[in-house]
């Protein structure tokens, strides 16, 4: 019988001590390699669960393995003694329902686990795969880094897992290490910020399962700038967060000195929960961890870093004010290119000339639609006309399925005056805007 349980994750406070796992162990050899996709600053890794293969997202923010959209995994992934629970994170809604399960074998590259409890969720809603146009299972987190010496290579998009009894650190001149202090399994550093004039040191939860670079809560000591705008900051397990989005001067970590970062600024009560742990100030993201390839030592509570060739890249910010997703899909026609050419003789003799006829034939495929999810008010997409519920058709005058999703967006990053053309359908119409990206900040 499934027994009721609350449990806050996402930046909540919990424990997850209340029964036994098991521990990952590498089955060949003291070191493993695992190539990983980038995308949106986030790393995606293949992960298998009781036999089945899955994509999770690698997440240093939270502690056991989450399953989203578990209705249509039924089928395929047998969980073992589950339990009802609820969960609760970022947002405002209320918390949602899940399953608690335990004795499940996962398998990370050479790396297996007989042991490991998981927690999936039912609300098809709470999906990250439509955001990120790949197919997206989960999230994993603590229990697969806290075995582990663990290389975070995002330049060559790969992981190297180490057997820590073996593992020896080598000389490097150009690293810095610090230290991790851990609550609730989850890892915060130390950095610094430049902010309105003021210098002021920030804990923050290393968070690389957010694609932003920094989000700070605002309080007596953290004001927001000036400059800022209003925006969609993503979304949690409890709803939608919204927030401010605006610019630091510069934020320093372990004497690695970033200028011009990005910070968004959530509404403080998406982020209630998270604010409940002592002297936590925000979060440090994707965009600035992508910038350093990272050694995690857990056991030693202690990471290394090293900066990349991202390093001294830009901070960009969507400057059209339009958030997508993969909403299904769409038929599509196109020229059939293996129909081939058709060749007739000439009805005149005399000159020996050939007449050509190119016969194109075409045909039906069904390709993604990405539909308009969100519109910053006041935005160049918003006021040209457009609206939420449109699916793209075209951009730039380019088919729009010829694009990944994440192509599409990266377009929204543009230089500020850079002009977007979009052709959509609108409840079986097709109409098109233009507008030019803006730079609010």
């Amino acid at each position: 019988m499934f027994k009721p349980y609350f449990i806050f994750i996402f930046c909540c406070v919990f424990c997850f001590q209340s029964f036994s796992q098991g521990n990952f162990i590498l089955r060949k050899g003291n070191k493993d390699r695992i190539n990983f996709k980038l995308i949106h600053n986030l790393i995606v890794i293949p992960v298998e669960i009781n036999g089945v293969k899955l994509s999770f997202l690698l997440d240093t923010g939270i502690s056991k393995p989450i399953i989203f959209n578990f209705l249509n995994l039924t089928e395929e992934l047998q969980i073992n003694q589950t339990e009802r629970i609820y969960l609760r994170g970022l947002g405002k809604g209320e918390p949602i329902e899940a399953i608690r399960s335990r004795n499940n074998i996962f398998k990370i590259g050479e790396a297996i686990n007989v042991n490991q409890d998981l927690y999936a969720i039912f609300d098809p809603s709470l999906n990250f795969a439509p955001r990120l146009g790949v197919p997206i299972h989960g999230i994993i987190g603590y229990d697969f880094l806290k075995d582990f010496i663990v290389e975070i290579n995002y330049t060559n998009k790969y992981i190297k897992i180490h057997d820590p009894e073996s593992y020896r650190y080598k000389r490097c001149k150009k690293c810095k290490s610090l230290n991790l202090e851990f609550h609730n399994n989850k890892p915060y550093i130390l950095g610094s910020i430049s902010l309105n004039g003021k210098n002021k040191q920030v804990k923050l939860l290393m968070d690389s399962g957010g694609s932003d670079a920094l989000w700070l809560f605002d309080d007596e000591d953290i004001t927001i700038p000036d400059k800022f705008f209003e925006d969609f900051l993503g979304r949690g397990l409890s709803g939608s967060v919204y927030g401010k989005r605006s610019k630091l001067d510069k934020f320093s970590i372990a004497g690695f000195e970033l200028k011009k970062v990005n910070v968004a600024f959530p509404d403080s009560m998406s982020v209630s929960y998270a604010k409940k742990i002592k002297d936590r100030n925000g979060s440090l993201g994707g965009e600035i961890l992508k910038r350093f390839n990272i050694i995690l030592d857990y056991s030693n509570s202690k990471i290394t870093l090293k900066r990349n060739r991202f390093f001294s890249n830009l901070f960009y910010y969507n400057r059209s004010g339009i958030t997508l997703e993969h909403n299904g899909v769409r038929m599509v026609k196109e020229i059939d290119r293996g129909s081939g050419i058709t060749r007739f003789n000439s009805i005149s003799e005399s000159d020996g000339s050939v007449t050509v006829f190119v016969v194109n034939s075409y045909k039906y495929v069904l390709a993604s639609a990405f539909t308009i999810v969100e519109l910053r008010e006041d935005s160049p997409a918003k006021n040209s006309g457009l609206k939420l519920g449109d699916v793209i058709l075209s951009v730039n005058n380019k088919d729009a399925h010829l694009y990944s999703l994440q192509d599409i967006i990266q377009m929204f990053y543009g230089e500020e005056g850079k002009r977007i053309s979009l052709l959509i359908d609108r409840n079986g119409i097709q109409l098109k805007f233009n507008f030019r990206l803006e730079n609010l900040l």
